[in-house]
């Protein structure tokens, strides 16, 4: 009995120890010290005990029980010098000063907007490598070394090796760049979204940068036509902008689709009615788009003349400007705080 008396002091000051707040010492000191406690209930015990053993044990537990009760005293006094310094250094009179929250950059917020319409129309959303191979990025897309569309996404190259033979590494101009990678791993039906950065050597202007974000989407399975493309651009641009929006659609010609298109949409703006930012016609571009060339199906091994697909490449940041009104596009990566809090 004398070594589990021990063993519950130390056990007991080792508790003390670790208390910081008022409240814990006084549950501690009842466990231990209390009516109930673990003391009392030794004590209670004494009279099992032979004659001769009762008044050692007896007094052990009563200096113990002296000891704790001074340890614990000592803890009290050091919280409440603690609790006062609190007070000194915090004045909590005083209002509280005004925390400042972070919120989404605006790209963000409709980049994660996007997500969702695409998701629920049954497109999975991926994102895809920033840096790329010059196969995948170009060649694969039916534009070989010599072909002068490369002049279009004219890009920053990388000196170092790619693992493709004769293929260099680069900054991907389009999102494009992973129809081939997913078409490769995986067979129709296809319905895939890759939202990501990409990179031009290109001047900038209002709707113009050498750095955007873009959307591709694109489809594939046996009977997939130009009516589903069309389709699934309106019910995209209706969903984001929360109403029937107005587009236009021109021929256009982009190597990796036959045929090609190009549409527009009614200028937010000015609401067609012409601005410098869409160059006074009441119309901007927002993206690309066409039915996916055989060339792309038999760069990804796709049997010949088997599938049908559509694919298109949408400007997030042009989206962007025309859901908020922004009418510079440079806006949106210029790092300036009083831009980015008006969001």
């Amino acid at each position: 009995m004398e070594e589990e008396i021990k063993k519950i002091k130390e056990k007991a000051i080792e508790e003390i120890s670790q208390i910081s707040d008022l409240l814990s010492l006084e549950n501690l000191k009842r466990k231990y010290l209390g009516r109930k406690g673990l003391l009392r209930e030794i004590l209670q015990k004494i009279t099992q005990l032979p004659e001769k053993e009762r008044p050692k044990i007896g007094k052990l537990i009563n200096q113990i029980k002296t000891d704790l009760e001074k340890i614990i005293e000592e803890k009290k006094t050091s919280i409440y010098s603690l609790e006062s310094k609190v007070e000194k250094i915090f004045d909590f009179t005083l209002p509280p000063q005004k925390i400042f929250f972070g919120h989404l950059h605006p790209i963000t917020q409709v980049k994660n907007e996007v997500t969702e319409i695409f998701q629920s129309m049954g497109f999975e959303v991926l994102e895809g490598p920033e840096v790329e191979t010059d196969w995948y990025n170009f060649e694969a897309l039916n534009m070989p070394i010599e072909h002068p569309a490369r002049d279009v996404w004219d890009t920053f190259y990388i000196n170092q090796k790619s693992k493709i033979k004769n293929s260099k590494l680069l900054l991907r101009t389009h999102t494009s760049n992973m129809q081939v990678r997913v078409m490769e791993k995986r067979k129709p039906p296809l319905r895939i979204c890759v939202i990501g950065k990409c990179f031009r050597h290109e001047a900038t202007d209002q709707t113009h940068e050498h750095t955007l974000y873009q959307i591709e989407g694109f489809a594939v399975d046996e009977k997939i036509s130009l009516a589903n493309l069309i389709y699934t651009i309106k019910n995209f641009l209706n969903a984001l902008y929360k109403k029937e929006i107005k587009i236009r659609i021109r021929p256009g010609y982009f190597p990796f689709v036959e045929p090609g298109i190009e549409i527009d949409m009614r200028c937010e703006n000015c609401q067609g009615r012409g601005c410098s930012v869409c160059k006074n016609s009441g119309w901007i571009e927002i993206l690309g788009a066409g039915m996916i060339h055989p060339k792309v199906f038999e760069s990804a091994g796709y049997p010949k003349g088997k599938y049908t697909g559509f694919a298109f490449g949408v400007g997030l940041d042009r989206l962007v400007m025309m859901l908020y009104k922004i009418d510079d596009i440079r806006w949106l990566h210029s790092g300036d705080l009083r831009f980015i809090h008006q969001f």
